[in-house]
Parts: C-alpha cells; sequence; structure tokens
C-alpha cells in the first residue's frame, strides 16, 4: 500500500501561511532534503487554492500526477493534472490501494484535516523554521480525537530550520 507523506513548512506557532496567503517566510537557500523526497512519490494530492497558488509558476510538479480537489476548476491544459470533486478521503483511500510509490499530500489545510481525520495520513515531514507569523492558516484544525505519530528523526540546520519526521 502506498504512504500518504504530508510534507510542508510550518511557522514556530503553526501556521502554513501567513494572513494573506503568503509563503515569503519559507527558506529557499538550501534542499533541505527535497531532492530526496521527491525521488520517493510518483503523486500529488492538493486542494484548489495550492493548484492556483502553484500555477503562478507553471505546471504545477509536471514530473508527477497532480490530484487536485477543486469545486471551480472544470479544466487544464496540463497532461498530468486531474481535478476531481469526489470525497477527499474516499479519494485518497482508493489512490493508496493503486500500485506506485509515496504520495505527496501538499495542502492545504482543507484537504489535510479530512485525511488526519480518517487516518489516511502516514507519515508527516514537518519543516518547522525558525519564524512567528502571528497569524495566518494554521496547519491543524481541531480533531474529534487524538491521532499518535512516533518521532523517526530530526535534522538541524545552520539556518535554523529543524525537519521533523513522524510515522504513524
Amino acid at each position: 500500500m502506498r504512504k500518504i507523506i504530508l510534507n510542508l513548512a510550518v511557522s514556530l506557532d503553526g501556521f502554513i501561511a501567513g494572513p494573506n496567503g503568503e509563503y515569503d517566510w519559507c527558506f529557499a537557500d538550501a534542499d533541505y532534503g527535497m531532492t530526496n523526497f521527491l525521488n520517493s512519490i510518483d503523486a500529488v494530492v492538493m486542494g484548489g487554492k495550492s493548484y492556483r497558488l502553484l500555477l503562478q509558476y507553471g505546471a504545477p510538479y509536471p514530473e508527477y500526477t497532480n490530484y487536485v480537489f477543486t469545486r471551480t476548476e472544470k479544466s487544464t491544459p496540463y497532461a498530468n493534472v486531474v481535478f476531481t470533486r469526489d470525497d477527499i478521503a474516499e479519494f485518497v483511500e482508493a489512490l493508496k490501494e493503486k500500485e506506485g510509490k509515496s504520495i505527496w499530500l501538499f495542502g492545504g489545510a482543507e484537504i489535510i484535516h479530512p485525511l488526519l481525520e480518517n487516518d489516511l495520513v502516514d507519515e508527516l515531514m514537518l519543516s518547522v523554521h525558525p519564524v512567528l507569523l502571528g497569524d495566518g492558516l494554521p496547519l491543524f484544525r481541531k480533531l474529534n480525537e487524538r491521532k499518535a505519530f512516533k518521532l523517526m528523526d530530526s535534522i538541524t540546520y545552520p539556518s535554523g530550520l529543524v525537519q521533523l519526521y513522524y510515522k504513524k
């Protein structure tokens, strides 16, 4: 069975984006293990807002199949992008059953929450940036029950960024 890996940047105070959706606080001065991570996946799962954000930089992750949960998008010029309005948890549960590498849960928060709630996230790879945003889009919402993960590794970089690797 394929793994769903939530891999994203988070501020010290738990935000994944600033109050206006900005990501300018995220470090881009080093690889921070992204090359190895990208070699371990073959699909990306994201919401419509994340998809539209990525479009500013061109085709979203052209070497992977991108599954986009959206209520507004209807067509795309990119062959590697699949739009869906299906139930998030049911769709991802079926996707995990298919052959392939791991699946990157890119975000956003509206996609992350139901997958955590339904125990479909297998690993967390959180890059904690040494900044307090004070406001923004929180990584986690209230869950119906506790979700336990085990710390597998942590890496501290000279920049102050700390990567935390957890598994269910």
